[in-house]
């Protein structure tokens, strides 16, 4: 089970787009959950429906897609590069874009679903005594909302950790720059007595996503026994 530095390198290098996909995820995910929970407005079904279209679209139509919008030629990309000097395809930021829309569908629902149970007139409790809608938002809604909340991250940073047909498709699967273990691990496959490296990538993936998750449970039954006060 000893690694190789080009596999320690690849490990380090999918935590990192993985985090930095969350950190993406985190501010567009919230935004989107309260939106969607708590207004009603013209076009709501179809703004839900597009924030989940990457769930049921094939991974690699959503990597085309972000490689027309954000390359070096996309409409985006051309000008984020040329304003900002920001690069996003065959990058491994690339990789972090890719993968945080990807998995912001399953922040946006695990944020919405916790903020929806939220008893409204907590809320309106607060507002009536002073608060401003920030305030009441800040000190009433995302506290009680929390265990949803760590709940989307957590589920946000796995899917971005083991995410795949959107990447190779947007940042290509280049070694020490945008090879994640997912890339790694098909790499290695189809790669002659690659069997044994790709056995260790896989078993090392399914720990951490364990990990993570049982992370998650846990930190979620704390949270919830602090918002209801029970022990």
């Amino acid at each position: 089970m000893s690694l190789s530095p080009e596999e320690w390198t690849t490990i380090f290098l999918s935590l990192r787009v993985a985090l930095l996909a969350t950190l993406i995820c985190l501010p567009a995910g919230l935004a989107l959950a309260w939106l969607l929970a708590r207004k009603n407005f013209w076009g709501k079904s179809a703004l839900n429906s597009l924030i989940h279209l990457p769930l049921v679209l094939p991974p690699v139509v959503t990597g085309y897609l972000l490689l027309v919008a954000f390359g070096r030629r996309g409409v985006i990309g051309a000008f984020l590069e040329q304003t900002f000097g920001l690069v996003f395809a065959f990058r491994w930021t690339g990789a972090a874009l890719a993968a945080a829309l990807m998995a912001l569908p399953l922040m946006v629902r695990a944020i919405r679903l916790s903020i929806e149970s939220i008893d409204q007139r907590l809320e309106g409790a607060a507002a009536t005594l002073g608060a401003s809608p920030l305030r009441v938002f800040a000190t009433v809604t995302l506290p009680l909302a929390a265990p949803g909340l760590l709940v989307g991250t957590i589920l946000t940073y796995v899917k971005a950790l083991g995410e795949f047909g959107a990447t190779i498709t947007f940042v290509s699967n280049i070694p020490g720059q945008t090879q994640t273990l997912s890339l790694s691990i098909y790499s290695l496959l189809q790669t002659p007595d690659g069997d044994a490296a790709a056995l260790r990538l896989i078993l090392l993936s399914i720990a951490l996503a364990l990990a993570a998750l049982l992370a998650s449970e846990l930190c979620v039954k704390r949270l919830t026994q602090r918002v209801t006060g029970t022990a």
